[in-house]
This record gives C-alpha cells, structure tokens and sequence, in this order.
C-alpha cells in the first residue's frame, strides 16, 4: 500500500485555488484571423460568419476587441460545431487587399457571411455580447414559416412582400437552394413553405416558387426558371423582394448613406399610395437605365419634417420629389410635371451634369434663357444636404475618407 501523502495548509489552500480556477475560468475561443490563404475556405466553410474589419490604431476597433471575443464564446457554446458560426477577423492595415476586396471605408465595420457569401446589410446594432449575440441567434433562426394549411395564406399580411414555395418534400435540392435563397433575403421579404399533401393542390405542374406582391388587388407571379438553379432563382426572387423605389427611415438611412449614391426622393404621406404608385411607374419608365447611378426612394413626410423644412416645404406641401446630392438638395417642380414624358429623367441628368448646381449659383444657363431676355446672373444658396446626416458617425467609426460630393 502507497502511504498516504499529506499536505501543508498552505500547500492545501493554494492547490484548492488553482482547482476552483480551473474549474470556473470560461474557456475563451480563438478569433479567426483571416488572410488572403485562408479567407475563401473558412468563408466558404461556415453556415454564418460575422467578420470584424478593424485596424489597431482605431480607437473603436480596441474597444469592440473584447466584445466581439465575448460573444464569440457566448455563441460558441449554443453552436459547438466550428462550421456552424464562425467569428472572423481581418487586420486591414496588414490586409489592405481584402479591404479593398470588400469595400471597407470605416473601422471597425462587422460583415455578415453566409456560405462565403457577402450580406449587402452589415450589423449595424449596439456593440455588446447581448445585442451580437442575439443577432447571430436571430440569423440562425429559420428564415422559412412553414405553412399547415393552406388556408392560412388567406390571412397573410399583404403590406409585405411573400414569397411561398410548394414542395412535394423537403428533402430536396429544390428545397434546399430555396432555403439559401431566403437565408440571404428573409429581410427583404416573407418566406413561407408547404409540402406533401398540404401543397398537393399548388403543385399541378410540379414544384412551383409564387411571389404574391404587397395589396390585395395585384397578381401572383410564378417563377418559371429552373428551381435547381440557385443564381437564377436567387435573381427571380430578389428583383421582386427588393423594390426598385425602396422606403428610406431613421433605421436603414446610414446604409443607404452608405451606397454613396445620390438620392432621388418621394415626400409623401403614408396614405397616398397614389402618389407613390405614380412615382414608381415613371421611376421604372424613365429612369431604368439610372439604376446604377442614383437611389430611388420615398420617405414619410411626416417622420421626415426636418429634411422638408430644408427645402422650405411642409408636409402640407406633399408630395414632394427633391434630389439630394450629399452636398445640396434640389426640388423637383411640380409633381405632376413628373407624368411629363422625360422631364423626371431629365431632373436627374442635370444634376449629373452639373446644370442644377450651377443654375442654384449663376441662375438658368444661357441656352434656357428665352429669346430676347437678359442674361441675369443669379446668385442664390441651395439648401444644404440633410441626408448626409444619416452618414455613419465619425463618433462611432473612423472614417477612411471623405465622400466624394456632387
């Protein structure tokens, strides 16, 4: 028999500390650093992948460091497996070809991945373990309600945009390459499914996709591409779920900010859907082909009084169309001038040509001056942007440069 070993009170107290130590120190999880070797496996590897762009010497960036860690090892115990979720970090200063690659113009900014795939929304929520961690929980929550009977689709909300697939099973790649579909756009629109015999009476021809359009009097559309397709149908479905007249609000305002492109805006009331519907019909007539150049959006002229005020409008004066270049704002004339074939296209080829900031400065250019009439010069100072406002806040991020300003 080995004899007994016995230790010494201090000898004692010191090996039950460094027990309990052991016993109670969490186990903190290793942040992925990301580089141009390993960026595309790890990315393309992970179900969901939020990466902090950061540099050292911003001050933002040191102070989410222990954040981001923490969360990490919140969410690391709820998806144990390492593809599940994965938190990722790029040194930019070390790594400026991949800030480049992702258009990185402020520190620290948190990118969401899906299957390698670039979210266009960033996180742009409070910096705590709670509010990240909740928000990788919330994108890993299913994005598709499945459907019981089919009486509920009578009961949708049609204010939003849904988008309902009819599967005769869900394990199927059908399924599954909608199911990546509604991963990347379950914030844009509703995502609902059925199967089997629920299904049985949409299913006439096999697997169909539908997109039922916000209102009750508006068609269904069926998606008639090859649902195995992902590119095709993940195009079908995000030309109907994201609207080419989108709705700016204090929420998603620094996002579009953002962009960097100017903004072509509706004023009006929340009720006039007239007014709205108008706009988007000659937005889509005559400016199709601007899509690249300008954002189209409305705004709700009560919530945005302010940006009214600059233009010395009121909501009593909606609906107001106006431009707002991150420099200054422009009024569109009368709004029913906007039925005038090309004057809406022709409002924002002057403010890419110049002509509306020089006519605010100089007054109208020599060839709008009628026959006769004395060349004035006329000096005036267009109102300031007010949407540039909504521009990330260099008390939140460093910002890399200056926007460039029309």
């Amino acid at each position: 028999m080995n004899p007994a070993v016995f230790l010494s009170l201090p000898d004692l107290r010191c090996s039950l500390l460094l027990l309990v130590t052991w016993v109670f120190t969490p186990v903190t999880t290793e942040i992925t650093s990301l580089d141009t070797e390993n960026i595309d496996e790890i990315l393309n590897n992970a179900d969901v992948a939020l990466v902090n762009f950061y540099a050292d010497w911003c001050r933002f960036s040191q102070m989410l460091h222990p954040i981001f860690e923490e969360a990490s090892d919140v969410i690391k115990e709820e998806y144990p497996d390492k593809n599940q979720v994965v938190f990722a970090r790029v040194d930019c200063d070390q790594h400026s070809d991949i800030a480049q690659r992702y258009r990185i113009s402020k520190y620290p900014t948190l990118k969401l991945f899906r299957n390698g795939m670039m979210m266009k929304r960033e996180y742009r929520g409070q910096r705590s373990v709670k509010a990240l961690a909740d928000y990788i929980r919330q994108q890993k929550s299913d994005p598709i309600r499945e459907i019981q009977n089919l009486e509920e689709i009578t009961t949708l909300d049609r204010s939003k945009r849904n988008i309902i697939g009819y599967f005769e099973q869900k394990d199927s790649d059908n399924y599954r390459v909608f199911e990546r579909v509604a991963s990347i756009l379950h914030d844009d629109c509703a995502f609902l499914s059925a199967f089997g015999d629920v299904s049985k009476p949409e299913r006439y021809s096999g697997d169909n996709i539908i997109y039922k359009p916000p209102g009750r009097s508006a068609p269904d559309m069926v998606y008639l591409g090859s649902m195995t397709n992902f590119d095709l149908t993940y195009n079908w479905i995000q030309d109907k779920c994201v609207p080419l007249v989108r709705e700016i609000t204090f929420e998603n305002g620094e996002e579009l900010t953002e962009e960097g492109l100017p903004f072509l805006i509706l004023f009006h009331m929340k009720e006039d859907t007239e007014s709205l519907e108008i706009f988007q019909n000659e937005v889509a007539r005559q400016l199709i082909s601007e899509k690249g150049t300008i954002n189209f959006l409305h705004a709700d002229c009560d919530k945005f009084r302010h940006p009214l005020l600059h233009i010395q409008k009121t909501p009593a004066d909606c609906p107001v169309i106006a431009i707002d270049s991150f420099r200054h704002m422009y009024v569109f004339g009368d709004f029913k001038d906007v039925l005038i074939p090309g004057k809406l296209k022709q409002f924002v080829f002057d403010l890419h040509s110049g002509k509306l900031h020089r006519e605010f400065h100089h007054g109208p250019d020599p060839t709008d001056t009628a026959p006769g009439e004395q060349e004035q010069d006329v000096p005036s100072s267009p109102p300031e942007s007010s949407f540039q406002k909504l521009a990330p806040s260099e008390y939140r991020y460093t910002l890399l440069r200056d926007r460039d300003e029309l």
